[in-house]
């Protein structure tokens, strides 16, 4: 005897149903409120920062590692997002000069060693090249140089008072020569107006570059910033005589700070010339007609 047949009820409720997704439609169906949910969500998450670095791997001799392990605790402010006491640190008050991106330290050295009268602060994220720098510290007994190992954009954003540094040095940053890298390069405007914020009026911005094109983007970027007056290049790099400081700066009430355009030779000019570069040192002064917003000269020496 046969089984009897399911009506079509039956027949229905047996049938495989297709799976769904969370909202109930089939796989591969478009979710448009999922989609637009996650597109928000994307648009509110902070975008994040485009380095003008990259930490690559370089060789850390035993001698840079020792230099760091026993130097740094001493020489090196670590970061934080709080103002610098920077009297304090060097117990006294006096000109300070940033430098920006030392790379292995030698034209950092051979500066503050010609310049006791000032005090250095370094930047540099490289360790092997913050290693080297401790060294010669200590071989040329320089007590008027510190070291902050970060990102100099956070350190700018937070570590110095604005209206307080007589001189800033970025000597031959990396250049980023692809033009898709371009938006890497460090000398951007809005850098360029962070910078002058830190500037004392009177004090100096000094540039230098073996790459055309990114000698221009300087230079843009210079001049984009009203309180910034570019200053005649010296005649050369490395044997330039520099500006007088007996210049006056215009809008100034009296004499610029010590601005000193010489600067040693470094390895990275020296192969720009082995490869037939023009070296570019670019100058500027901060005048003092338009006061900056947000100063802060709480801890101005």
């Amino acid at each position: 005897m046969s089984s009897p047949r399911p009506d079509a009820a039956s027949r229905e409720a047996a049938a495989p149903r297709p799976e769904t997704g969370d909202s109930g439609a089939p796989p591969g169906t478009p979710n448009r409120a999922a989609d637009v949910a996650s597109a928000a969500a994307r648009a509110d998450r902070p975008l994040r920062p485009i380095r003008s670095y990259v930490l690559r791997r370089s060789h850390f001799s035993p001698a840079q590692r020792d230099a760091y392990e026993r130097l740094m605790p001493v020489f090196g402010l670590p970061y934080s997002p709080h103002l610098l006491d920077l009297p304090a640190i060097f117990g006294r008050a006096a000109p300070t000069i940033l430098e920006i991106g030392f790379g292995m330290g030698d034209t950092t050295a051979a500066i503050a060693a010609a310049h006791p009268e000032r005090d250095y602060i370094g930047v540099e994220v490289h360790t092997p090249g913050v290693g080297a720098l401790l060294k010669q510290v200590e071989a040329r007994g320089l007590r008027n140089l510190r070291i902050i190992e970060h990102d100099v954009q956070d350190v700018i954003d937070h570590q110095f008072p604005d209206d307080y540094l007589t001189g800033i040095h970025v000597f031959f940053p990396d250049p980023w020569p692809k033009a898709r890298h371009h938006k890497r390069r460090l000398i951007r405007q809005h850098f360029v107006t962070k910078l002058c914020q830190k500037l004392q009026p009177g004090g100096y911005l000094h540039l230098a570059t073996d790459w055309p094109d990114y000698a221009e983007q300087m230079i843009e970027a210079i001049d984009a910033v009203p309180e910034l007056l570019r200053q005649p290049a010296p005649a050369g790099s490395s044997s330039a005589p520099g500006l007088d400081p007996r210049d006056t700066v215009p809008g100034a009430s009296g004499p610029a700070l010590a601005l000193d355009a010489w600067r040693p030779a470094t390895k990275f000019e020296q192969r720009g010339l082995r490869l037939g570069h023009p070296i570019c040192d670019i100058l500027a002064l901060r005048q003092a007609a338009e006061p900056l917003q947000h100063s802060d000269t709480r801890h101005r020496p």
